[in-house]
């Protein structure tokens, strides 16, 4: 844990360490010198009370990922962009145990998270993490959850745990490399890649947590892939396996609802209609468009754009729609005469097809004008267009 000892997290968890904490959180929110004189006023050591504001801070952050949990977990910067989102992990923990499994490997648990969601539901979590620090987190975090019995965290290399003594395995491999930042290619992920893709032929009820843009190539034969989104993020792809597979391709809106195909089906073609769809991005990744389309009763402008055509408004909690008010060939000279009559100062650009720039189109516009409008950069039957749509 960068910054922190293994002992200084210790004495995060001691009667002291908890009251340096609880100031922390009352004050942390200030200035961070008058925060940490604060602390020190207190009687809190210098290291203490650097460590305590820190965690404020982290704690603060991770309520939008873990609601009021955050408030008892220990955490760092880099474990918390990496976490799943609590209500993420509580789908596939209920998931898991809806499936039958008791008994759970957690290759690369993190901070937790996973491991936590299905230890609240009775099973048996065996967590594994490589950076000790990290695994002493985890631990920490099993603890703070009165979850201990229930999780045992231990420093080890994925690839050394003997898999086939679990019920299922969940994998979530590390997509970042010190000095490097986040990796994009699977053959270096952590552990491999061929690791990771063997897991399913040694445990059938296999589920790997997976960046949102792997390619599907990857899925191995029989597997669901899910693209998972929440308020609009996408956060994460997982790959479920053997018995745990329910459909070939499934886009999740978190709270909203579920999208499933095989990925495969092409939509039909026309011409623009009065109102734009721009899908949820758990919708595209999946490559479930086709399905996205049937359920609006909808269509594409271009066979490779994942933009969505109605001549009628459909209710829908898988895209967000505007209506279309002007189409037109691309050109930047009509585009601004356009936009100067309308009176348009404040626009909106989405693009998709495009290689324009929008900071830099919005500057070549020069716009002036109290009035508000939605532009869309697409192509239209393969040649580049501009859509203005209403402002939502």
């Amino acid at each position: 844990m960068p910054g922190v000892t293994p002992e200084l997290l210790a004495l995060l968890q001691t009667p002291e360490g908890m009251a340096a904490l609880a100031v922390a959180a009352e004050v942390g929110d200030g200035e961070p010198l008058a925060a940490a004189s604060a602390l020190r006023a207190r009687g809190f050591g210098a290291e203490l009370a650097a460590a305590a504001l820190t965690q404020a801070s982290l704690r603060r952050r991770a309520a939008v990922k873990f609601g009021p949990d955050a408030t008892r977990m220990f955490f760092t910067r880099h474990g918390l962009e990496q976490a799943t989102r609590a209500v993420v992990a509580d789908r596939r923990a209920a998931r898991l145990a809806a499936s039958g499994a008791r008994t759970l490997a957690d290759l690369g648990c993190g901070l937790g998270s996973d491991a936590l969601a299905a230890a609240r539901l009775g099973i048996q979590v065996y967590a594994v993490e490589a950076d000790p620090d990290t695994a002493a987190l985890a631990a920490a975090n099993a603890r703070a959850a009165g979850l201990a019995d229930l999780i045992t965290v231990t420093c080890a290399d994925a690839t050394s745990v003997e898999v086939e003594r679990f019920d299922a395995v969940f994998a979530d491999p590390a997509r970042r490399q010190a000095g490097r930042g986040r990796v994009f290619d699977p053959k270096s992920y952590s552990p491999p890649w061929d690791f990771v893709a063997g897991l399913a032929a040694r445990v059938p009820r296999t589920v790997l947590k997976l960046a949102p843009g792997i390619d599907h190539a990857l899925l191995p034969p029989g597997a669901e892939g899910e693209w998972v989104s929440v308020g609009g993020d996408l956060v994460e792809a997982a790959f479920w396996c053997g018995p745990l597979a329910r459909a070939q391709r499934r886009a999740t809106l978190v709270g909203l609802g579920e999208l499933t195909g095989s990925g495969r089906e092409r939509a039909p073609v026309g011409p623009v209609g009065a109102w734009f769809y721009d899908p949820d991005p758990a919708v595209v990744r999946s490559h479930l468009i086709a399905e996205f389309a049937a359920t609006v009763g909808g269509h594409l402008a271009d066979p490779d754009i994942a933009y969505v055509y109605t001549d009628d408004p459909v209710d829908t909690p898988f895209a967000r729609r505007l209506a279309v008010t002007d189409v037109l060939p691309f050109s930047l000279k009509r585009l601004r005469a356009l936009l100067r009559d309308r009176g348009v100062g404040t626009l909106e650009i989405r693009k998709r097809g495009s290689a324009l720039v929008p900071d830099q189109l919005r500057k070549d516009l020069r716009l002036a004008g109290p009035n508000a409008a939605g532009l869309v950069l697409t192509k239209v039957d393969g040649a580049p267009a501009a859509l203005l749509t209403a402002h939502s």
